[in-house]
């Protein structure tokens, strides 16, 4: 009798010191399931375990989408899956939910744990696509339309923890930032072909940086050499240090130029803009919508277009003011601070 060779047992790569630093060695994160109690203290000093995602705002959605069994829902942004699930646990029974992202990485991981915990074909969906193509649904899988949808316009605390992706100055890593990392030209490539003045331009139309000239003239005197995340946040720094600014004022315009690239490499405010005027033709008589935004541009473009829908006749009805965070929410997640939610009802 044959027996299957049993695979040895394969210790995790140990770490320096005491506690895992790099976002590599962080293995309890990495595999919550098998140390719940520990990420249960992360979370509970208001920190979300790297390479997840805590989703905001998810009472404040639920109670304005107002999700009911037998109904079918869009998430545009499926990100980490926590706004999907609570809104599946309500369209079910008979309902479905389709999760659109245009990450390749996260998606399938995402895709893999909501199946894990029961979600099936007939009523959870995915699709690799930016939000932008939404209308590619309703021809081929959703031809009646949309009851309810949700884009939340934040960059998932997963794509921002792991430094390879490039989105944050906090680890060092290679100076990437696209969603689709196999898309489009990365952040450091953008920097090294940009002309000064439309460097500046869109450092201050994408994030309303006051110091952009100077920013944009040192990144392009250093061109070619900005090639990490820990090369653009010293760039920054050496272009406003003289200005006297202080340590904190400091941080916020390195995380505010990170911003404005990260935007103009993935393309967010074209892709939104499409979106925004898409959507309306995407929902059912009375659908509702449901975003959540940032940062000024994109609450911008989302009240603007809210606003003239409702003028048109689009819209039944729209938010006149936006929806905050609770306080208890703001204090336990810091990365819900600046989120706004704006909501819409079709005509």
């Amino acid at each position: 009798m044959n027996e299957e060779p049993v695979e040895p047992h394969k210790r995790r790569v140990r770490y320096k010191g005491t506690h895992p630093h790099t976002f590599s060695e962080k293995y309890k994160e990495h595999n919550p399931d098998s140390y719940r109690e520990d990420i249960e203290k992360v979370i509970a000093r208001g920190d979300t375990p790297a390479g997840s995602h805590r989703p905001i705002c998810v009472q404040e959605i639920l109670e304005f989408l107002a999700p009911q069994p037998g109904e079918i829902a869009v998430d545009c942004t499926l990100g980490y899956g926590g706004h999907s699930r609570e809104i599946l646990k309500t369209i079910l029974p008979g309902g479905k939910l389709w999760g659109l992202d245009a990450d390749p990485i996260e998606i399938v991981k995402t895709e893999s744990r909501l199946r894990a915990e029961g979600f099936t074909e007939d009523n959870f969906s995915t699709r690799h696509i930016n939000f932008a193509g939404l209308p590619k649904l309703l021809t081929i899988d959703v031809p009646g339309g949309f009851d309810l949808a949700l884009a939340d316009l934040g960059v998932s605390s997963m794509q921002i923890d792991n430094p390879e992706r490039g989105f944050t100055f906090k680890r060092n890593g290679p100076l990437d930032m696209r969603m689709n990392p196999s898309k489009g030209a990365s952040a450091a490539l953008l920097l090294e072909r940009i002309p000064e003045k439309k460097l500046a331009a869109l450092l201050r139309d994408n994030s309303d940086e006051k110091e952009a000239p100077a920013i944009a003239r040192v990144c392009c005197q250093r061109r070619g050499k900005i090639l990490t995340t820990r090369d653009l946040a010293e760039a920054v720094t050496a272009a406003i240090a003289p200005l006297h600014q202080s340590e904190d004022d400091i941080t916020k315009t390195i995380r505010r130029t990170f911003q404005a690239i990260r935007i103009e490499v993935n393309g967010e405010f074209s892709a939104l803009d499409t979106l925004l005027a898409q959507i309306p033709l995407c929902m059912k008589k009375g659908g509702r919508i449901a975003i959540l935004t940032f940062h000024s541009g994109e609450d911008r473009r989302v009240t603007g277009s809210f606003m003239a829908g409702f003028e048109a006749g689009l819209y039944s009805s729209v938010s006149e003011t936006a929806i905050f965070p609770t306080a208890a929410e703001k204090y336990a997640n810091p990365r819900a601070r600046s989120a706004r939610l704006r909501w819409a009802i079709k005509a």
